[in-house]
């Protein structure tokens, strides 16, 4: 007990305030990492023997003091002092800052200097902490047994923690939701409608599941009305009573039509159109709305009931009985009274709008409540006075306005029916309409996938360059890919969807897979989506190759967008690239006025040639210049002209084609078709003329990065050639102009090799002037003469 005492002694610190002792800074001073299993059987028995403890180390720690003062030996007194019971030595006493007044019961000013002076050699607390945890573990360890040791120690218990259900501030919740959901607010008219096509696509199924009467008409109507400043989205569908109302609209992503898609999971017929997901729709109404009201009645019969909401008071709605005149047998009327920033949701023309583009394709009809304007004839009686006889009688127009209900969605999504029930007509008419386009399309596949993902699709190429993309090819808000999840508009602008360099593609892609957000605006990044996209890219293709089984359509097609094709063929990562290699067109040596295809050349490569060679030029007859190309030509090879500054780019990423290498015909070291016996004779010129290769590359050091002996010429006298890695000087002057665009200094240029004609009387001459003297000032504007011809010829 003595012990335990003690050991507690040391781990309190006084009061700075009250000079009491803290019994609770037993906490704030852990023991060390090696003993801290032994801290909580202290603290299992500091009740009773705090006080005791407490008395008898007082006592010790005075006694200390006092031998330390009348020894003069306080040095020595730890070792001594570690050998008895305390088991603590001078480096481990209490902190004279945490010894007070209270704590010597002494009152003599020895007594008060003796304290003094022990505190003052006093160092580190918890070493003594240390010192006396390590006593009582070898006191522990000599007491006997294991056995022993193992009763002393404490016995870890176990307890079973309390559950806790999340809590949440129903108003801060429903701010997110409204305010951080949606970053349109447009969306909202989406979301009423897609409920209440919902709700009357739920009163379909019942009616057949009861074979009760169907002759109501199911459909959804939108009235604005700019007196009351309210807007109201009624159906017709299947309303609710008085306790869905409270856990449909009272529950926070409490979904009506999840709950009921989940009591009829058996039947693929109730869920194949329900569009509701979430929860949490409805509540973007209050992105509009200052106040929210919901008249409802439930089929089968029962009461009718009002629903409301203040966006003042998001925490609370009220439930109550209704009487207001309710023309069907059940159905739902949403109440919207319209923020003061909102008058313009109170346009018809701006609701119908919206509803085109977010809800043409819902399967039950939209009727919107608008005016209408028509001008008619009626005679015009201040004119008639003065009617001659036998003359008609003097009209004049009327502007006459009405209001009345318009259908807006009476064209059923053209995706959904079978593609043998829909002709060339229909596909035009759908793409003119939905695409705002004016022109006809190229071509169009129709589809369906199912397996691991399943969806719809429709993809037309458009028979003339968008309009967006005149200025810019790449323009991100040109893309043409509308998404649809169950006839629902979605977003137009998902970049994942499909590649840039098929930009150009005009289309639908309905999919109940998708993996969207709970606002509908971001499509996640999963699988799903890589597998959509790669369907997409697939069919994309096939309707390429079908177009170039036609080559007039073709060529159309080609001058049009065959520029995104080579793009594609730099940015695929779906192994597309030989097949889009395929589809390119290209001028050549051989093909005259017509472009040709890689296909076409491999088929007509002389036998022996082991490569695809292609040069760059400005245009096809720069290109059949270039002095590099005589050794192909007079081996009778085709070479390819590639007059786009793209080009390069794309056989660079390509590399190879049906097996064979595509080189470059202006780089050094290609072959050209030389014979082991022509090389053999090239090798004993080069050894010939290496004192001229190599004055040459003196001469021209700031020009060139060497001089070789060429097996390429045969009638030019010199030709520049690119290093293996080098730039061809249609991609350096590309590369020039883009960094001039963007204010960057292009500093990439490399020098090009020198290759000279053995054979051609100009080298002759130079070897001559050479040989006689070499640095004769004319021997030396002679070589730079050769260069300057050379770099003229490309």
């Amino acid at each position: 007990q003595t012990h335990l005492s003690t050991q507690r002694t040391a781990q309190t610190r006084a009061s700075p305030r009250s000079g009491s002792i803290d019994m609770e800074a037993f906490s704030s001073h852990p023991a060390p990492v090696h003993y801290r299993p032994f801290v909580p059987d202290v603290q299992r028995r500091r009740g009773g023997a705090t006080r005791t403890g407490m008395l008898v180390t007082l006592a010790a720690v005075a006694a200390l003091a006092l031998l330390s003062v009348v020894a003069g030996r306080t040095p020595e007194l730890g070792g001594s002092i570690a050998r008895g019971s305390l088991g603590a030595n001078r480096a481990t006493m209490v902190p004279r800052r945490s010894m007070t007044m209270s704590m010597i019961p002494s009152r003599s000013s020895a007594m008060k200097d003796a304290r003094l002076a022990a505190g003052a050699r006093t160092t580190r607390f918890g070493m003594f902490q240390q010192s006396l945890q390590y006593r009582d573990f070898r006191a522990r360890s000599d007491a006997g047994s294991p056995e022993a040791a193992d009763a002393s120690a404490p016995e870890p218990t176990t307890q079973d923690g309390e559950t806790f259900q999340f809590q949440a501030e129903v108003g801060r919740v429903m701010d997110i939701i409204i305010n951080s959901l949606y970053s349109n607010r447009d969306v909202f008219l989406r979301e009423m409608i897609s409920n209440a096509a919902d709700a009357c696509d739920k009163k379909r199924f019942l009616r057949v599941q009861d074979g009760a009467d169907s002759s109501e008409k199911l459909g959804i109507r939108v009235i604005p009305n700019k007196e009351a400043r309210t807007l109201i989205v009624e159906d017709t569908g299947i309303g609710m009573d008085r306790e869905e109302l409270q856990r449909n609209l009272g529950r926070i992503a409490q979904s009506g039509t999840a709950k009921f898609m989940e009591e009829f999971k058996d039947s693929s017929d109730a869920q194949q159109n329900l569009i509701g997901k979430f929860g949490v729709g409805f509540y973007s109404a209050f992105l509009v709305a200052d106040k929210v009201e919901v008249v409802t009645k439930k089929y089968g019969g029962g009461p009718q009931y009002r629903w409301s909401s203040e966006a003042s008071s998001m925490d609370k709605f009220k439930i109550q009985d209704d009487n207001t005149p309710f023309e069907c047998t059940s159905g739902t009327r949403i109440i919207l009274t319209l923020k003061d920033d909102c008058d313009d949701y109170l346009d018809d023309f701006k609701i119908k709008e919206l509803l085109r583009k977010y809800s043409e394709f819902v399967n039950f009809p939209i009727d919107v409540w608008s005016s209408k304007t028509s001008y008619e004839q009626v005679p015009d009686e201040a004119a008639s006075n003065n009617t001659q006889p036998g003359e008609p009688p003097k009209t004049k127009t009327v502007a006459k306005t009405t209001e009345e209900f318009e259908t807006l969605n009476e064209q059923r999504p053209i995706w959904l029916r079978n593609p043998r029930e829909v002709n060339k007509t229909d596909y035009t008419e759908f793409y003119k309409s939905t695409f705002r386009a004016f022109d006809e399309p190229l071509t169009s596949a129709h589809f369906a996938v199912e397996g691991q993902v399943e969806f719809k699709s429709l993809l037309f190429v458009p028979g003339s360059v968008p309009f967006e993309l005149m200025n810019n090819m790449f323009d991100n808000s040109a893309r043409g890919i509308r998404l649809y999840v169950k006839r629902v508009f979605i977003n137009d602008k998902f970049e994942d969807l499909m590649p840039r360099w098929l930009l150009f593609i005009r289309g639908v892609v309905d999919s109940d897979d998708l993996p969207l957000n709970v606002g509908r605006e971001i499509l996640q990044k999963s699988n799903i989506l890589r597998l959509i996209r790669r369907r997409l890219v697939r069919r994309s293709i096939d309707m390429f190759k079908e177009l170039a089984q036609d080559e007039t359509k073709y060529k159309r097609f080609w001058d049009m967008f065959g520029k995104y094709l080579k793009i594609g063929i730099i940015e695929d990562d779906m192994n597309n690239k030989e097949e889009l290699a395929k589809l390119c067109r290209f001028w050549s040596s051989k093909s005259g006025n017509q472009l040709t295809t890689l296909e076409k050349y491999v088929s007509n490569m002389k036998e022996g040639q082991k490569s695809i060679y292609y040069i760059t030029g400005e245009s096809k007859e720069v290109a059949a210049k270039s002095p590099t190309l005589e050794k192909l030509k007079k081996a009778g090879y085709e070479v390819l002209y590639l007059t786009d500054p793209v080009d390069e780019f794309v056989f660079q990423s390509l590399r190879t084609f049906d097996d064979k290498e595509i080189m470059d015909a202006s780089k050094e070291n290609v072959d050209v078709g030389t014979t082991d016996e022509e090389k053999k004779q090239v090798e004993e010129v080069k050894k010939e003329l290496e004192p001229l290769t190599t004055w040459l590359k003196s001469l021209l050091a700031d020009n060139v990065e060497a001089v070789q002996v060429s097996n390429r010429l045969e009638e030019s006298p010199a030709v520049l050639v690119q290093g293996q890695f080098g730039m061809s000087p249609t991609m350096e002057r590309f590369m020039r102009a883009q960094a001039s665009t963007t204010g960057r200094d292009f500093s990439m240029r490399m020098k090009p090799t020198l290759e000279i004609n053995p054979r051609h009387p100009i080298v002759d001459s130079l070897r001559s002037k050479f040989v006689q003297d070499k640095h004769n000032k004319e021997t030396q504007n002679f070589a730079k003469l050769l260069y300057d011809v050379a770099a003229m010829a490309g």
